[in-house]
């Protein structure tokens, strides 16, 4: 995982948010994106670039691998987004579907990696045309989602990230990290400037 975050470096700089609420840090990496490697961020739409001007960023969340931490994380990215300006009807499909996605994957994070990974951290990338959300834990274990036992309760967080994901023309997946980990993450496109 990454140094830990300080909370500090986006003090004065307009439309960056930091801040230290019940456990979540917000880090800010830069002013924009990394350029986005093949194999963890899909290719940029070829349409036209969405969004308000400079809307790129790196945001990193550090939180406890806890229950409070996965409505504490929801409300960080809702605020994180509308603070980005992806306000209105234009974006509601797009942030509903992230609220949905970091809801499920912290909770995952949180019954499933805990034990191994006491700290979660939770990650949105704006790039043009495009956001990326990932939940980064030290577990191992490489979740597999579950298709068919209809009969289970519960199991069903990750086909949901993969049907939300699908249905808005991203992609997700899963890698391993180089401490032994894993990042999961789901990247969708951005609605298209309207003309």
């Amino acid at each position: 995982m990454a140094d830990e975050p300080t909370g500090t470096e986006s003090e004065g700089r307009p439309g960056l948010v930091s801040t230290e609420d019940g456990g979540i840090r917000m880090h800010v990496r830069g002013d924009a994106p990394p350029d986005p490697e093949p194999a963890s961020v899909p290719a940029r739409p070829a349409a036209p670039a969405a969004g308000p001007p400079g809307l790129e960023g790196v945001w990193r969340f550090a939180a406890p691998a806890v229950d409070l931490s996965v409505p504490q994380a929801r409300h960080a990215v809702r605020d994180l987004l509308v603070a980005q300006g992806l306000t209105g009807p234009r974006y509601d499909e797009l942030v509903e579907g992230m609220l949905l996605i970091v809801s499920e994957l912290v909770t995952n994070a949180v019954r499933h990696a805990a034990l191994l990974s006491p700290q979660i951290v939770v990650e949105v990338v704006i790039g043009a045309g495009w956001v990326r959300l990932s939940v980064e834990d030290s577990h191992p274990y490489r979740p597999q989602p579950l298709e068919n036992d209809y009969a289970r309760t519960g199991g069903r967080g990750l086909l949901l990230v993969r049907a939300i994901t699908l249905e808005a023309g991203g992609v997700c997946d899963v890698e391993r990290t180089p401490g032994g980990g894993k990042i999961i993450w789901s990247s969708l496109p951005l609605p298209p400037l309207l003309p």
